[in-house]
């Protein structure tokens, strides 16, 4: 069977991490996998819930040297865990809390680095061993498991690294805002650092101050991997961060004032890459440069009985995309939202990105969403609502922003105004969390 490197770094002294201001070696990297691995349980699944970087890393090596599965889900919550469970009842729990507030089994990462030695063999790992289950975030439903072979994910971060220039002779300090469980997070801030000669940042900054201060403590060139709802704080603190080379984003469509505004503060090109959990990263874009994306190398978009599918050599069986798309090229397509975001109001369509887009462009909205409720209202029509976050508005002022943008039809009915969204840490808003919030208002309305 082919086999691939855990990592490919040039020689056992090369920095593939940053860890509190310390540079952290290939050779040290290996050590902390190897002495983790001794000490893991029998069981086949583990859920790796360091927050640290470089901890996750070294936990998620120490399972693929086990041949262990490590179990990325898009929350910790009660339910998920119990969903975790039901899968993999034999799953334990990974982490640097000596007692995390999780019902699993639990083990500890070493707090300190494993002793070095003067040998250091990276081993080869079969390319078809399953090395992770990762769980859609729940955006549109119950989260759903998705296998990933280390042959599949090593081919998408190769062609990533490539395709976002980081795959020459310089190496680039990789710092990320999103968690390494999610799919975006493990391939470009974990495993792309990891195969293609640089190194990650253990940090996983989320407010803006807290950005910059990651940025500061890495040397340059410096790489931020983030997302719109991360980017768009950072600009409107009005921090100045240390010099970045590039700067990337996915998890949502950017609008083009937003990447034009980054790239004109930051003094860096934006470059936005696009999948899914089922697929992996599959295309990019820099959308000030337009609105067409470019598969990668290798996979392809077929169209066939109406649906969209993702083919390569990795992605077998093909995958049906979830998003409308609209080809244009071989290569190149058009992304219009996604397919269980498409509503139908009194014969007009529209999706609830558009809408979502919309409403965050107007001036004074910090963040806003539009929900469509799974049940019709008392006179049997389905209405759209939208909760926003806009302390400087009122909700006239909002709706004759919204009737400029907009038909009639897809005003929002109510409108409720919140001090903030329940985002997840890569800014993704879960139905359930979604629906959770509208219970709350309903309950304080009838109270």
């Amino acid at each position: 069977m082919p086999t691939i490197p855990l990592l490919s770094h040039a020689g056992p002294e090369q920095i593939v991490a940053w860890q509190q201001g310390k540079a952290v070696s290939v050779r040290q990297f290996l050590a902390d996998a190897a002495q983790l691995a001794e000490r893991l349980p029998a069981g086949k699944h583990l859920l790796n819930m360091c927050s640290d970087r470089y901890a996750f890393t070294v936990g998620l090596a120490a399972a693929i040297l086990s041949n262990k599965i490590s179990l990325l889900p898009p929350s910790h919550a009660p339910e998920m865990i119990s969903q975790l469970q039901r899968y993999a009842p034999d799953v334990f729990c990974l982490s640097e809390q000596v007692q995390p507030l999780i019902a699993l089994p639990h083990t500890l990462c070493p707090p300190t680095p494993a002793p070095i030695t003067d040998t250091c063999i990276i081993p080869q790992i079969d390319a078809d061993q399953r090395i992770a289950v990762v769980f859609t975030s729940g955006s549109t439903g119950i989260p759903q498991p998705h296998p990933k072979t280390w042959g599949y994910v090593v081919h998408s971060v190769r062609a990533e690294a490539t395709r976002l220039g980081l795959m020459g002779e310089e190496s680039y300090t990789l710092i990320g805002t999103v968690p390494p469980q999610h799919m975006y997070g493990l391939e470009s801030t974990v495993l792309m650092a990891l195969h293609s000669g640089n190194a990650l940042s253990h940090q996983q900054p989320f407010y803006p101050a807290d950005i910059c201060g990651a940025i500061a403590d890495v040397p340059a060139p410096r790489v931020l991997i983030s997302s719109p709802v991360h980017l768009r704080a950072l600009l409107d603190s009005g921090l100045q961060p240390a010099a970045l080379a590039l700067v990337i984003s996915a998890t949502a469509p950017l609008s083009a004032p937003l990447a034009q505004a980054i790239e004109a503060r930051y003094h860096a090109p934006l470059l936005e890459i696009y999948g899914s959990t089922e697929t992996g990263l599959i295309a990019t874009r820099r959308p000030v440069a337009g609105v067409e994306w470019q598969l990668l190398p290798g996979i392809s978009l077929v169209a066939k009985e109406e649906q969209i599918y993702a083919v390569s050599e990795y992605i077998t069986p093909p995958i049906v995309m979830n998003d409308v798309i609209e080809l244009v090229a071989t290569d190149r397509f058009l992304l219009h939202g996604r397919i269980a975001d498409l509503v139908n109001i009194a014969g007009k369509r529209n999706s609830l990105t558009n809408l979502n887009h919309q409403l965050t462009s107007i001036p004074g909205v910090l963040d806003g969403v539009f929900y469509m409720p799974d049940e019709s209202g008392p006179d049997h029509t389905t209405r759209l609502m939208a909760f926003v976050v806009a302390p400087t508005l009122d909700a006239p002022q909002l709706l004759a922003a919204l009737r400029q943008r907009m038909d009639a039809v897809f005003l929002p009915r109510p409108l409720i105004f919140v001090e903030k969204l329940p985002r997840n840490s890569t800014g993704k808003l879960p139905r359930a969390a979604v629906q959770a919030l509208l219970r709350l208002h309903t309950t304080k309305s009838v109270a």
